[in-house]
């Protein structure tokens, strides 16, 4: 391990220990990128279990982020989502603390499932980054100041494609990783977090892409980002973009790879579980099963268990060991939200609004209770402070009061 890679893997680990403790969430699929929080949830949820509901100013799918006291959220909103917002409410009461619009220069056009606002913003717990469909990124301080503006669409102004762009923000390092992967002008850049400036770019695979970057800390200790693509999948050092290892066979451009104890689930010919033998050296499969397949929403692995969610709201179970499937559990509706987990307790909320809490230790794997938010949602939620944190495109709510006296 060099010096550069031994600084990357201590920034990482104190970045985890840090967001353990406080329990922020501060990416897409939380602070370590797997879903899996450790925070404690209510799991009988009732309408009394929402502590607050605010108002959203326009359309999206972008996940919330909690920073401390903040929670962050992104939207688009006009005739062509061409006004990007992002905002900032009070963990406690859900009051505005500020807003920031900005005018997008890139491609706003999407299908009418989506919108502007659909990559999750990420945050070093010190700065918010915010990328949208139309490839403009945005640096902001916790209360709001600009930082940076980036307008990638017009620096790569064939970077697109028809059904808009949705691939989320990662940093490491000190490097904002963008993955702006399409039919045409390919690519995924390390962005400065302090400029914007790339320091970085690496041509991809020219096929629409939206999956989103994942960070992987291999048996070896280093730290790397694991980018994925309809060819397979590349893990890349955060600082300079080079590549250490790679799997070239194929791999959905939808549901995004989790990692875990070392280990990649990647969306691959149903699931595919790689390792990383040594950097340079081609990516080891550990298994790979065809009846764990995920549909829209990405896997998650939660007590030894890997979870998928499939096309029609099945929900199957199988062995992180092996893959050898455990159960499945038809929910209720369809899915583009990928399910959350704290408590050993699944989170899965369907396009209706309808919020699942599943047992997934049970024999047959069991729904606990269920909260009807009455609005669509496609957002994935995010977990942190003992509550759960959801959007539609019209609210935001807080879901769970976490204990009065806390030991």
């Amino acid at each position: 391990m060099n010096l550069s890679q031994a600084l990357l893997t201590i920034a990482f680990l104190t970045a985890a220990v840090s967001a353990a403790v406080s329990e922020d969430w501060l990416q897409f699929r939380g602070s370590g990128g797997d879903g899996v929080s450790l925070s404690k949830l209510p799991t009988r949820l009732e309408s009394n279990s929402l502590a607050w509901a605010a108002s959203l100013p326009g359309r999206g799918l972008s996940s919330p982020i909690v920073i401390g006291k903040r929670v962050i959220v992104t939207c688009s909103s006009g005739p062509k989502q061409n006004r990007l917002h992002v905002l900032c409410f009070n963990l406690e009461g859900g009051a505005l603390r500020w807003e920031r619009q900005f005018w997008a220069t890139g491609r706003t056009m999407t299908h009418e499932k989506t919108n502007g606002a659909a990559p999750t913003p990420v945050s070093d717990g010190e700065r918010v980054f915010a990328l949208f469909s139309s490839n403009d990124c945005v640096a902001l301080d916790l209360d709001g100041n600009l930082i940076w503006f980036r307008g990638l669409g017009r620096d790569y102004p064939n970077a697109s494609n028809s059904l808009g762009m949705s691939s989320s923000l990662l940093v490491a390092g000190g490097v904002v990783i963008a993955q702006v992967e399409n039919d045409s002008e390919s690519f995924t850049a390390g962005l400065d977090a302090g400029t914007g400036a790339n320091r970085w770019k690496l041509d991809r695979p020219r096929k629409a892409n939206w999956t989103s970057p994942s960070l992987f800390k291999g048996t070896d200790g280093v730290t790397s980002v694991a980018l994925q693509s309809s060819v397979g999948l590349t893990l890349v050092e955060p600082t300079t973009g080079k590549t250490l290892a790679s799997y070239d066979e194929g791999a959905s451009t939808v549901a995004s790879t989790t990692t875990r104890e070392g280990r990649l689930f990647v969306p691959s010919q149903g699931l595919t579980v790689l390792e990383l033998t040594a950097p340079g050296q081609p990516l080891k499969q550990v298994w790979r099963s065809s009846q764990l397949r995920p549909g829209t929403p990405s896997p998650l692995v939660v007590d030894g268990r890997v979870l998928v969610l499939g096309d029609g709201g099945v929900l199957t179970c199988g062995s992180m060991a092996d893959g050898t499937r455990l159960w499945q559990l038809r929910l209720k509706g369809t899915f583009s939200s990928t399910p959350v987990a704290a408590g050993g307790f699944l989170y899965c909320v369907n396009e209706k609004g309808l919020l699942q809490v599943i047992d997934p230790s049970k024999p047959e794997g069991e729904v606990v209770s269920e909260l009807d938010l009455g609005e669509t949602i496609l957002s994935t939620p995010a977990i942190a402070q003992g509550s759960l944190f959801v959007r539609s495109d019209a609210k935001l709510w807080r879901i769970g009061k976490p204990p009065e006296n806390p030991l």
